[in-house]
């Protein structure tokens, strides 16, 4: 990246929780890094930075074993069933009702929700902006992975199901790229829906938790910064897991 001014450059690249090698380098910014704990247990990383060039390289390996489903707390209930900026489950009252029909269950809820998303929006890439929301998503039909989960957290919350968008690593996605996703609380626990379908949800790896997009960014930096390239590369050993579509999956 090219930054025209001195300022914080924070990044939301490592996974949420413990990892093994871990190690980030910067090249071109003399000043500190540290590492901020936020809520979810997303870790960010803040490099004090000079106008000029700025290189950051991350590296990881996750131990990851089949996670055991989250708690609701009372608090997350709470937050969870508020519109937020990408999220306005306030205007999607009706239009969630008539997606769900009479069912009651939360879990019936969320899958309808997730077949309805996977069925009407077409995922093409750069079809939707930075600004676009939950709305926008389901007017214009088609989006990538943030417009697909920012439009399912939309019309859960519009019917009483708690949601919240998380972004991960997804080995097996193509194109690999940072991929986002949600969770819904079934019962008193959290579990991960995907209506991209794009890669086997056992194989995701929590990196940051919010409301929406905006609570998850992987990279906010000073005004007037140029994003030149990035390059995420994420394996999975020795194999993907499999994704029946079915089970109740929980990340770590």
């Amino acid at each position: 990246m090219r930054l025209s001014r001195p300022g914080p450059v924070t990044v939301s690249v490592a996974p949420a929780g413990a990892v093994d090698d871990e190690r980030l380098w910067v090249e071109g910014a003399p000043g500190s890094v540290r590492e901020v704990g936020m809520p979810g247990g997303t870790r960010l990383h803040v490099v004090a930075a000079n106008p000029g060039e700025l290189a950051l390289r991350y590296r990881a390996r996750h131990p990851y074993a089949e996670g055991a489903s989250v708690p609701v707390t009372e608090a997350e209930r709470i937050e969870y069933l508020r519109p937020s900026r990408y999220c306005p489950a306030d205007r999607l009252g009706g239009y969630a009702t008539r997606v769900i029909g009479d069912r009651v269950d939360p879990e019936e809820k969320v899958r309808v929700i997730v077949d309805h998303v996977a069925g009407h929006l077409s995922y093409v890439g750069g079809s939707s902006g930075p600004t676009d929301d939950a709305v926008d998503t389901l007017l214009l039909a088609e989006g990538v992975c943030r417009d697909y989960a920012h439009l399912a957290v939309a019309l859960c919350r519009a019917v009483d199901v708690p949601a919240r968008f998380v972004s991960v690593y997804a080995p097996g996605l193509s194109p690999m790229d940072f991929h986002a996703v949600f969770e819904a609380a079934i019962g008193d626990r959290w579990y991960v829906f995907d209506a991209t379908r794009l890669a086997p949800r056992p194989s995701f790896v929590r990196i940051a938790t919010g409301r929406d997009a905006a609570d998850t960014a992987f990279l906010t930096t000073p005004n007037d910064t140029e994003l030149i390239t990035s390059t995420v590369t994420v394996t999975s050993h020795p194999h993907l897991p499999e994704d029946d579509g079915d089970q109740l999956v929980a990340l770590t």
